[in-house]
């Protein structure tokens, strides 16, 4: 397993020296503006493939940072460790908490066990779980996602740009979460084009989760797709995802993007021009909003769900290629209102 260690500038050296000691996987800690040390201090414990994964890491980065800027929340993070368990998860949430912050927040279903036990350690603290309501309590806030919902206008979009009428799915690891994804996208597609074919793939199968990690995954099962004339392929895939838009990009054919706005992800720049769009879920915003509630003495608890209706998934139109495709546009639009007023109701399992 790899361990390391990375540490930063931080306000007071002994919760430093608790996270650097304890915490398996990589970790750091930032200042965030002055040094008051009643200062709000919140961290994240990072998913699989990390920061720096363009996708689902870096968009609750995002709402981390935005705290240190706007709030003045001192920040730190932990990553996450090749093959860890859920012993692992339990250390470094445990070293996040001893340290200090408050919330302290797991990116993904994986970490709900190790929360579980944790908030019971630590009562007086709010954690945040994203992705999850299997495991609850007084000082634990669920922070999910409905993901089909912006799938589904994945699909409407897939549907409406593809000229050979196949589009592609690809899923990270065959989890009921990746499979709301599937399950919207699927829609979406048949709703716009009953005559429309989806390829659907998973990389991996739990208990391994690679399917979220290694681009090359993505990149070979993508290529398995458009050699079967997919045009349009949809990963729902972390950092594999990454592999999926380089396959679909040398093709010169279309990719959406997931979690992020991928189209704007500095790591994509050289494939941005064939990322169509992306499905966005307000991880950045559910993040932030979690903190600032601890901030403000009103901690978030229990499901804190984030819709269409609120904004809180959707579909990026950040490509100006996308911006000119009227009719792709004016059906999104269509059933998105549809979604909203409940004149569709979207699946949450194919």
């Amino acid at each position: 397993m790899r361990r390391i260690t990375r540490i930063t500038t931080v306000g007071i050296a002994s919760a430093a020296l608790a996270l650097s000691a304890t915490a398996c996987g990589k970790s750091s800690t930032e200042s965030g503006s002055g040094s008051d040390s009643k200062a709000t201090k919140a961290a994240i414990a990072y998913d699989i493939g990390g920061r720096g994964d363009q996708s689902f890491n870096d968009a609750a980065y995002a709402g981390l940072k935005r705290a240190q800027e706007e709030l003045g929340a001192k920040i730190a993070e932990g990553e996450p460790s090749d093959g860890e368990g859920d012993a692992d998860k339990v250390q470094r949430l445990t070293a996040l908490a001893r340290a200090g912050n408050n919330p302290v927040i797991g990116v993904g279903f994986a970490y709900a066990p190790a929360i579980e036990k944790v908030a019971k350690q630590y009562p007086k603290t709010t954690f945040g779980l994203i992705d999850d309501t299997s495991k609850t309590g007084p000082n634990i806030a669920n922070l999910v996602f409905n993901e089909e919902q912006g799938s589904y206008l994945a699909g409407v979009a897939a549907a409406k740009a593809s000229k050979t009428g196949t589009v592609g799915f690809i899923g990270g690891v065959e989890v009921p979460l990746i499979k709301k994804f599937e399950a919207g996208f699927a829609q979406g597609v048949k709703d716009t084009n009953p005559k429309a074919k989806v390829l659907t793939q998973y990389l991996t199968q739990p208990p391994n989760f690679d399917g979220f990690s290694k681009p090359d995954l993505g990149k070979a099962a993508a290529q398995g797709q458009l050699d079967k004339g997919a045009d349009v392929i949809y990963a729902a895939a972390g950092l594999a995802g990454a592999g999926a838009i380089e396959a679909a990009a040398s093709d010169g054919k279309w990719a959406i993007g997931v979690d992020s706005d991928q189209y704007n992800q500095a790591g994509l720049s050289s494939y941005k021009e064939h990322i169509l769009t992306s499905v966005t879920k307000d991880v950045s915003d559910s993040v932030f909003n979690l903190i600032k509630s601890v901030k403000d003495g009103k901690p978030q608890t229990g499901e804190v769900r984030y819709g269409l209706a609120q904004d809180g998934v959707g579909l990026a139109d950040s490509n100006p290629a996308y911006k000119k495709m009227t009719d792709v546009i004016a059906a999104v639009d269509k059933a998105k209102k549809d979604i909203v007023d409940g004149k569709i109701t979207v699946k949450t399992a194919p």
